[in-house]
Parts: C-alpha cells; structure tokens; sequence
C-alpha cells in the first residue's frame, strides 16, 4: 500500500515505524525538518518538509497514487483540509484524521463525502475516555479489550500474593460449579511473556492476559484474586478533554470530583455539571487531597498535560490513602518504568491512538487490531470464508494451523458462541478468530499460517 502520513509527531512518527518494515511504500509530511530526519534515520521511509494541506506539497508526495492518507497532526483543521484536499484534487480511496475538539465531533454531519470527507475519524480523547471507563467498570484489570462486537472481551490482571489460585495449575481455574468458559491466553512474568497451557503454575505478580464472554469477565476476575470492590469515589485531576470527557461519562453512576488549576477553566466546567464537585487548586496539594478525603476515594485519576504533574500527583494520592491510582503518560517511555509500582495503571494515549489506527491499516478479513504490552503485541480478529483462498484453513484443527509458538488463537466466536482455544477445535466457516500474537516479529509466520489476504502491517 501507498500511505501518506501527515505529521512527525508521536502518532505519525509511532505509525510509520509500525508500518515501515512491510512492503508499504510510506510517505511522512511535516514542516519540521528536524524531527523528519529523525525519523528517517530510524526507518526506511521518504520524508516531505512542506504544509501538510497544500495541493503542491500533496502533489509532490504522490497523493494522486496513494491509497491512504493519515492526517495526525497536531491541528484538527490542517488535518480536515488535507482530507478534502485530498478528495477533491486527488480522489485518494481512504482518509483517515485525527480531530479532537468536542466541538467538531459532536456534529458527525459535517463528516460525509457532501461536507468534509473523512472516512475514519480517530479521537484520542474518546478513546482514553472508553478505556479509563473500563478500567472503572472492571476494578483489578489493567487493560480491557473488545472482539466480535463486544460478545468476548480480553482482560489483562496482575496477580496478588493473596489471590486464591496463587501456587495453583491454570487448569483449576476451569474448576467451579458456574463452568465459566475462559482462557488464560499469556503469562508476563518477570519482564518474559510465556504462552502457558493447563500445568502452568500461577505465581504472585503474574500479569494475566485472559479471554471470556463479557458475561463472563466479572466471574473470571473473583476467581483469580480477591474480590475488588466496586467504584462509587472518583477523583479526577486536570479538566481538560479527557478529564471532562470522564466526568460526563461517570457523573450520573458515580460520586466525581474534579480538580483544576485553571479558574477560568473550572468556571467554565461548573457550568457544565449538576453533580460533580468542581474544585479550584493544584493536584499536587497535599492539604487539597487531605481536605477532600483523598483516603475514601476509589480510584484517583491524574488527566493533565503534565506527565511529571500526572505521576506526582498519582503517588501522592497513594501515599495518602487513595485505593487507586491511574496517570495519563504521553512520553511511552515512562509507562513501564511507572506502572505497577505506586501507580497501579499508566495510560498512553499515543499507544491507544495507533490501535484505533491500525484496525483500518490491516487488509482483508482482519476487522480489529488491538496494541498491547505498549506495543510489543498485538491480538488481531479475523473472519474466515470457505473460499479457494481459506480452503486450507477451514476444515483444520488449531493445532493442525502450524502457528509458531509465540501465537495462539484466543477465542472463536461461532454465531453467538464464544469457544476457547483447544487444539482439538476445528474451524468452520464464517468463523471469528481472535489470534494473539506476543512477538511482533513472528506477524508473517502468523499470517502464512492463516492465509490472510494482504497483509499484516
């Protein structure tokens, strides 16, 4: 494929060292010749230093042969021009941006070939918004994923010394009355991911990457540690988009307080709220936190631009007594170095920008394309049809499929069934697959094995 990516950022810059080692011909467009030739000296990519929405600058890096065009620069209207630019002049089949003022997106009839022709829209607001939601919805998970329209969610959950099949064989987790279906599909171990099976013994601070029916999931949860109580005191600190975003979402089910530094901002936010407690101060006040109990609060979810201010304020919130603690990071670099310790979950919002990305950059019969372990992999869902191209696939059992060891197919959604992977299950037409894949490296193994058309980027 031919892809033009409009901006060297985070995103843009994330985006196209995922797809630079396929056989895609990529193009990145930014006026910062700095950070492009960066860029280049990392991958094996073209590079353009020009205004990513002018005709000429399209012109010149082929935007009337290209495939797709992703306009994630730092602009929202830099990146709706591009787009209709780009369909205007160029005609190019696809146009995906990145635009994250509410004010735009709440007004989807302004997207359609009529008005501003943007075929995928990517809010990175909305989709931390989602995921920090899920977190509240699920207290224990670490990540929450949907497949198959919701029907199976993936779950990542750290194991505590005191959880009940601590020193206990995987397989025993399939011991109780309910018969809950599920599968615990990876193992993060000590900084090493294992692909266990039913002898696999479950240590204390095992990260668990489980599959099971959304109905399921809570079930699941109990059974491999203590139950968490549910979440009624949030706490959210910085009133931004996301911080706002939260708030809407949680206000009518949960007790929120929301802490800004910025007064003009908080009048504005008060005047948008009829339950949360809006309060004026820094987040990282030790007498703000002690006067608003920070010790009854639930979760504490640090949401400003300031990655130190978010990490600060989190561990402070913990020492004080908050029984959770979440932090937005920008910088990747710091996820892991933070996560688990003090804070108990850390959030990039550029990793869950590029999973939104990445499901409409796969070919094909791939429908979904989740990021995880910031990145290092990845579980993608598929369809398959009894065709001549999956002939060689429909019939088979998983363990006939010759996956290489770091894959493994985590669910099957049949109809309204949710099967588990068992070597012995054979696959049928029209079958969903949910495939997770631990080593990015193994992609085309994986994809040789499937016979997917196109290509896994």
């Amino acid at each position: 494929m031919k892809i033009l990516i409009l901006g060297a950022g985070q995103v843009g810059a994330t985006l196209a060292q995922h797809l630079a080692s396929e056989d895609n011909d990529i193009t990145v467009i930014d006026t910062d010749s700095a950070r492009l030739h960066e860029l280049h000296n990392r991958t094996e990519i073209s590079i353009l230093n020009g205004h990513a929405s002018h005709p000429s600058t399209l012109a010149e890096a082929g935007c009337d042969s290209a495939d797709m065009l992703v306009a994630v620069t730092n602009n929202d209207e830099l990146n709706m021009v591009a787009c209709q630019v780009a369909y205007s002049l160029f005609n190019t089949p696809t146009k995906i941006a990145r635009v994250r003022s509410s004010e735009y997106l709440a007004r989807k009839e302004l997207f359609n070939p009529g008005a501003i022709p943007i075929d995928v829209l990517i809010s990175p607001e909305q989709v931390v918004t989602t995921q920090i939601r899920r977190l509240i919805e699920y207290p224990g998970a670490l990540q929450v994923l949907d497949f198959a329209d919701g029907l199976v969610q993936m779950v990542a959950m750290k194991v505590y010394p005191d959880g009940p099949l601590v020193g206990c064989e995987l397989k025993s987790l399939h011991e109780n009355p309910e018969k809950i279906n599920s599968w615990v599909c990876s193992i993060y171990r000590k900084n090493k991911t294992i692909i266990p099976d039913g002898k696999t013994v479950i240590e204390p601070y095992d990260e668990l990457l489980f599959f099971a029916a959304r109905k399921d999931i809570r079930s699941v949860m109990t059974r491999l540690r203590r139950g968490d109580r549910n979440v009624r005191h949030v706490m959210i600190a910085g009133g931004g988009r996301i911080g706002e975003k939260l708030a809407q979402s949680l206000e009518p089910s949960h007790r929120v307080k929301l802490v800004e530094q910025d007064l003009h901002r908080c009048e504005e936010l008060a005047e948008k709220f009829d339950d949360t407690v809006i309060l004026h101060g820094s987040v990282t006040s030790k007498r703000l936190l002690s006067d608003e109990n920070i010790d009854e609060c639930d979760i504490y979810c640090a949401l400003t631009n300031d990655d130190e201010v978010n990490v600060m304020s989190s561990m402070l919130a913990k020492r004080m007594g908050a029984r959770k603690v979440l932090a937005l990071i920008n910088n990747t670099a710091y996820v892991d170095l933070v996560q688990g310790r003090e804070i108990d979950i850390a959030i990039s919002p550029e990793q869950a920008t590029i999973s939104g990305l990445l499901a409409y950059l796969r070919q094909g019969e791939i429908v979904n394309v989740q990021s995880l372990r910031r990145g290092a992999a990845e579980a993608i869902e598929l369809i398959i049809h009894e065709d001549a191209h999956h002939s060689r696939v429909v019939g088979k059992t998983i363990g006939e499929l010759g996956l290489p060891d770091t894959a493994a197919i985590g669910a099957i959604v049949r109809g309204d069934e949710v099967l588990f992977g068992k070597k012995s299950l054979r696959l049928e037409d029209g079958d969903r697959l949910v495939v997770l894949i631990t080593n990015k490296k193994d992609l085309r193994a994986v994809e040789k094995s499937l016979h997917i058309k196109g290509h896994i980027h």
